[in-house]
């Protein structure tokens, strides 16, 4: 609950947290949402070998009793789908620092070279990459650190799915077991990640719904606004996204007479128990680990049940 907390009171201020690292001695600044890590590490034993065909998969750890995968973020930065040798783009660090992240209930180590400052910042500080036309794209924004040197936000559910193919390809397989749901009107989903926007039109065209993808959630509000909601069934939404949050989104939509209606479903990574209580707190409709089929197509037909009832 404390998690949910501090997050919901940072967005009420439209704000958020981040972690910022480097990866190499003077090099440049990334950062992820404070949030995504359960803890940061220094393991000082050597990594335990897995057979794995991605080259900046780095070997298991152990950490209380969890055997936590090692991803080199350096070496990811190099990497371009092809298997080739990254050794040298390794990270230049005998203290093996690592972040621990939660990717909907997968824990995931990322190695880096030294951990920096925290940076409060309001989402309309972050600018969102828009270079959609580059598919090897690796950040979703950027932001300027304390001294207005650039901060690079780095898309760690890009890196996961392309660590780990499987958990995509246990998304797709869960695509046999949902069916249509009878909706004449579109489904409006913002999320800052392409792979999570790529598996969303699937699961949306699984279950035959018209739907609209957006970068963020101000071109989602935009859309919005512009076009009423008459024809509006569902929003889904990320909660961490650049130039407008999900929160924000919530809050416009929620205080809004003219669109108050429209159910509005969280698609989030942050998962455990603290979910509903998040969904809640924020008056949200539904709350979805991040972007399972099942959950959503449950999601979807819950809340327009409720929107039947009401």
């Amino acid at each position: 609950m404390n998690k949910v907390d501090a997050v919901t009171t940072l967005h009420l201020r439209n704000e958020a947290q981040f972690f910022t690292f480097n990866l190499q001695k003077n090099g440049d600044l990334y950062a992820i949402n404070i949030f995504k890590i359960k803890e940061i590490i220094k393991y000082p034993n050597e990594f335990i070998d897995i057979i794995s065909d991605v080259p900046f998969v780095e070997g298991l750890i152990t950490v209380r009793d969890y055997n936590i995968p090692i991803i080199d973020m350096r070496k990811w930065f190099f990497y371009r789908g092809l298997n080739t040798n990254l050794d040298k783009f390794s990270i230049p660090s005998n203290d093996k620092i690592i972040m621990i992240c939660d990717f909907s209930g997968i824990l995931v180590g990322i190695r880096i070279y030294s951990a920096k400052r925290i940076l409060t910042k309001k989402w309309n500080e972050i600018t969102r990459n828009d270079d959609d036309s580059n598919p090897s794209q690796k950040v979703i924004g950027h932001m300027k650190y304390f001294d207005e040197r650039i901060v690079q936000l780095v898309d760690i559910e890009k890196m996961a799915v392309e660590a780990f193919p499987w958990i995509e390809n246990e998304k797709e397989k869960e695509l046999e077991h949902i069916s249509k749901i009878d909706l004449d009107k579109y489904v409006l989903i913002a999320d800052d990640s392409k792979p999570v926007l790529n598996i969303m039109g699937k699961i949306m065209d699984k279950l035959e719904l018209k739907h609209k993808l957006f970068n963020n959630g101000q071109e989602l509000l935009d859309f919005l606004f512009s076009n009423g909601a008459t024809n509006i069934g569902v929003i889904i939404t990320d909660l961490e996204m650049p130039v407008t949050s999900g929160f924000e989104v919530i809050k416009q939509v929620k205080n809004n007479t003219e669109y108050n209606h429209i159910p509005i479903i969280v698609n989030s990574s942050m998962s455990g128990e603290s979910n509903e209580a998040m969904a809640k707190s924020l008056n949200a409709d539904g709350f979805v680990s991040k972007s399972n089929p099942r959950e959503i197509e449950i999601s979807i037909k819950k809340a327009l049940k409720m929107k039947e009832i009401n």
